[in-house]
């Protein structure tokens, strides 16, 4: 399979960022999650453009999308799907839920129960929904963005480890610029022009993209760095160190990101530009009980030494 221009992704980053403004390197972050096969989660106050941007890759991307606004009697059957029994026939039919998409929108995933939230676990991992006994796989390419609050926000529910660990990266937007939000205000709600946007990408090319990103080479050196980097997070203040599934999507993330330079190697630069979004969520520090900080990894990169 041929591999399509890098100037189309480009366009996408471009585009995008004209719609969620000043957020160009988290959109940046976001498409390289993509890419790199995993999934996103992106946690931040209501009203900073989460569910915007997950619309926006999906109408530039050429992905077929759904959004499931999340709630407590939110049911595992109200996203996975159900057998419907049909007198007619004396059989049943398994109707298939939102699940069965490319771009799954989980908004505010945090306030379905924790049960609800399990349903995603085998979706996100295998690509396949069981059901009944029977395994149905899901359209490829297939993602899930989710979005959340902040814990502090009343009617959540924390995400378990097992959940948090599926998810390739955490972003957090926050607050934009003055000038991005000045722009904002002149220009106005920018959601109504999502609809307007032509898909740069066809999902075709978009799998293309993705084989051509496990291609991108990582030196021995670099290995051993991100092994170095793994086995410092378990022997500090944390209560759990980063496992080697987390070691394998930050190598997948910095293919993706050396990618979308236009490199064909991973550089040092890139492994310390996606550890934050990669580990954040699956550590917690030891002290007070709660995600690693910006700094707390910015620690960990200080004190491990570059190849």
């Amino acid at each position: 399979m041929s591999v399509p221009s890098l100037s189309a992704l480009h366009g996408v980053i471009d585009q995008a960022a004209q719609i969620v403004l000043g957020k160009r390197r988290e959109t940046q972050m976001a498409l390289t999650c993509l890419l790199a096969r995993g999934h996103l989660l992106i946690e931040d106050l209501p009203g900073l453009g989460k569910t915007t941007l997950a619309q926006t890759l999906a109408r530039l991307l050429g992905l077929d999308f759904t959004r499931v606004q999340f709630t407590s009697d939110l049911l595992p059957a109200d996203i996975l799907g159900l057998s419907i029994y049909e007198r007619e026939s004396g059989n049943f039919r398994f109707m298939p839920g939102p699940i069965f998409t490319q771009l799954l929108l989980a908004d505010e995933i945090n306030r379905a129960t924790p049960k609800t939230q399990s349903a995603l676990l085998e979706a996100m991992e295998e690509r396949q929904v069981t059901s009944d006994g029977e395994t149905r796989r899901l359209p490829q390419p297939f993602f899930v963005i989710a979005t959340q609050n902040p814990a502090h926000q009343i009617g959540t529910f924390p995400l378990p480890e097992s959940q948090l660990d599926r998810f390739l990266l955490r972003l957090s937007l926050g607050y934009p610029d003055a000038a991005s939000e000045r722009a904002l205000l002149a220009k106005g709600d920018t959601r109504q022009h999502i609809a307007q946007l032509t898909p740069l990408l066809s999902p075709t090319e978009l799998l293309a993209h993705q084989a051509a990103c496990e291609q991108v080479f990582v030196a021995p050196a670099l290995l051993d760095y991100v092994q170095s980097l793994l086995i410092s997070s378990r022997a500090t203040h944390f209560f759990h160190g980063l496992s080697p599934r987390a070691g394998l999507f930050l190598l997948a993330a910095a293919r993706a990101w050396a990618y979308l330079d236009g490199r064909k190697a991973v550089l040092p630069d890139d492994i310390q530009a996606l550890l934050p979004g990669v580990a954040c969520h699956r550590l917690r520090a030891r002290q007070s009980d709660t995600a690693a900080s910006l700094e707390d990894i910015e620690d960990l990169l200080r004190r491990t030494p570059i190849p």
